[in-house]
């Protein structure tokens, strides 16, 4: 059996992912490039419970390095590629722009080139919700344009949407993009609200609550996702025959190209996933309101049909059982 590519297998839903491959005795080469955008050790962790697997090796490689990534695709053959590889977070690309440039721009090309090149039966990448950007009309939908990315972050997915359309155009690669909505749970991301929430609480410092609590956003737990993305791997992406030049579809193409929400189908309120922390932590927050901040936007909803047809699955775990079970491995793995 060919090895399955997990790029970013260090990182939070790459970590998950190569899990759930690796329990159903699919080998995988996880990638990372062990970026210290958040706490390497965290990344350290997982991947040595990614080691406890006979299937599994990790290649410490930079997306961005084109001669080794177009080495290990030549070496492997993959018939199905991964790419959750990125450089995240909304405000982050605020500070630094060039780090999106460097990693979901010219790595992800790195990536299609590798497809292109060596056949792959099947590119699965992930997107983001952020590239609804400025769209207000709700639930989300993959039918939608979204042509007004509010940061950078945003416009290196959209980005990511195009080319991967592109190649698929051109080189009939088939392509799948997922556009994950805020995902949370063990293993999470330091810089993700759930987290960054549960720490200071229990260390009784205040909260920053952006937005004076306004806030909404389809968290979604991540054993969801990866039972989308698992199930969505077996099926490469096909052309839309009736896709219409003169009413274009977003979502499909001629070309062998598809997008789709992964999401929790139900906006959960700031505020109220604060008072699960609190109440799960047994521990009030001190809260610090602050307004709405750049690239951020007030609300995510997420239209998920699509995906429920396809892989006869959607996100359903409600916010009050993944916060219990976020904050059950958080005091677990910090000794709290």
């Amino acid at each position: 059996m060919t090895p399955v590519l997990v790029t970013g297998a260090a990182g939070f839903i790459g970590y998950h992912l190569s899990e759930r491959l690796l329990a159903a005795g699919r080998p995988v080469i996880g990638l990372d490039n062990m970026s210290d955008y958040y706490d390497v050790t965290l990344k350290q962790g997982r991947l040595e419970r990614l080691a406890r697997h006979a299937g599994f090796q990790f290649v410490h490689a930079d997306l961005a390095d084109a001669p080794k990534i177009d080495a290990l695709f030549a070496e492997q053959k993959f018939e199905l590629v991964y790419n959750l590889a990125a450089q995240a977070g909304v405000r982050y690309s605020l500070v630094n722009p060039q780090a999106y440039v460097h990693a979901n721009l010219e790595g992800f090309v790195n990536i299609l080139e590798g497809c292109r090149h060596h056949k792959v039966g099947h590119l699965v990448f992930a997107s983001s919700s952020s590239v609804y950007g400025a769209v207000t009309k709700m639930p989300f939908s993959v039918h939608q344009n979204v042509d007004h990315p509010l940061s950078v972050y945003a416009a290196s997915k959209k980005a990511n949407e195009l080319l991967a359309h592109s190649y698929s155009h051109l080189y009939r690669i088939p392509s799948t993009g997922l556009r994950f909505f805020t995902v949370y749970g063990p293993w999470g991301r330091p810089d993700m609200a759930m987290f960054l929430f549960t720490k200071a609480i229990l260390a009784g410092e205040p909260i920053d609550v952006f937005n004076n609590g306004e806030m909404q956003r389809d968290f979604t737990y991540v054993d969801d996702i990866v039972e989308a993305l698992f199930r969505l791997g077996p099926q490469p992406a096909a052309p839309n025959e009736n896709w219409d030049s003169n009413n274009p579809d977003p979502a499909t193409s001629k070309a062998p190209y598809r997008l789709y929400n992964i999401g929790n189908n139900s906006p959960v309120k700031l505020m109220r996933l604060i008072e699960v922390i609190e109440e799960k932590l047994g521990k009030k927050a001190v809260k610090n309101f602050l307004p709405l901040q750049p690239g951020d936007v007030p609300a995510t909803f997420a239209d998920v049909d699509d995906l429920a047809r396809a892989v006869d699955f959607a996100p359903r775990t409600p916010i009050e059982v993944g916060v219990g079970r976020f904050i059950d491995w958080y005091r677990d793995y910090y000794g709290v």
